[in-house]
């Protein structure tokens, strides 16, 4: 069996059910999300949404909002004064030059503050269905341990990777999995080796259990 085969049989086994867990209502409630999401956890964010959202609750009354009421109101996010500046900017962007409406194309998304290709490819699948694998820090960690891609490789090698080893219509769903695998079971610090069902094709080096296995 393929490993790309193997990690996808095993995904499906271990979360059918993978999803965004960003809390959005419509495409600019996602992509402000996903910008503040950099750097810190899905939690964190959908704890300042709400209140932002509410406060600014389309493109252009987030465009025309002071960056010091953003502030503050995402302040518990790391990065918060520079993903203020993001979300504006962006904000500005898909007000004044796109009248209002979320793009649904990538060179139109990364052309906005803040929207890198990573965000672009996560606001084309969740809110257009347009078939795409985000890579963010546990898609790659994953994709590198599993040996679907090198350690040296840029993150858009691995998508590059990803996307030619993995099937066009499991893309969306492959991204949320591997993302459930990489934030509940394969963690940078701490894997969860006994529960992993990869072990023996994973890539990685120092893992408790490796190492408990040569002082035993």
């Amino acid at each position: 069996m393929r490993r790309a085969d193997r990690v996808l049989e095993g995904l499906d086994r271990l979360f059918p059910d993978a999803r965004c867990e960003l809390d959005h209502k419509d495409s600019y409630e996602l992509a402000v999300a996903v910008v503040l999401s950099a750097q810190t956890t899905d939690a964190s964010v959908n704890r300042v949404t709400p209140a932002l959202f509410e406060r600014f609750p389309d493109p252009a009354s987030l465009a025309a909002g002071e960056l010091p009421e953003i502030e503050r109101l995402i302040a518990s996010l790391g990065l918060y004064r520079n993903k203020a500046k993001s979300i504006k900017g962006m904000a500005e962007g898909i007000h004044e030059r796109f009248d209002d409406k979320v793009p649904d194309n990538m060179e139109d998304l990364v052309s906005l503050p803040g929207v890198g290709r990573k965000c672009a490819n996560v606001i084309l699948a969740e809110c257009y269905g347009v078939p795409a694998l985000a890579v963010d820090t546990h898609v790659e960690r994953i994709s590198k341990r599993l040996g679907l891609a090198d350690q040296a490789d840029s993150v858009l090698t691995v998508e590059k990777k990803l996307c030619k080893k993995i099937p066009k219509y499991r893309w969306i769903k492959t991204h949320h999995q591997m993302i459930f695998f990489g934030r509940y079971l394969c963690r940078a610090r701490n894997p969860e080796c006994d529960r992993c069902p990869f072990t023996d094709i994973c890539k990685e080096t120092e893992r408790p259990r490796l190492k408990q296995a040569k002082e035993g």
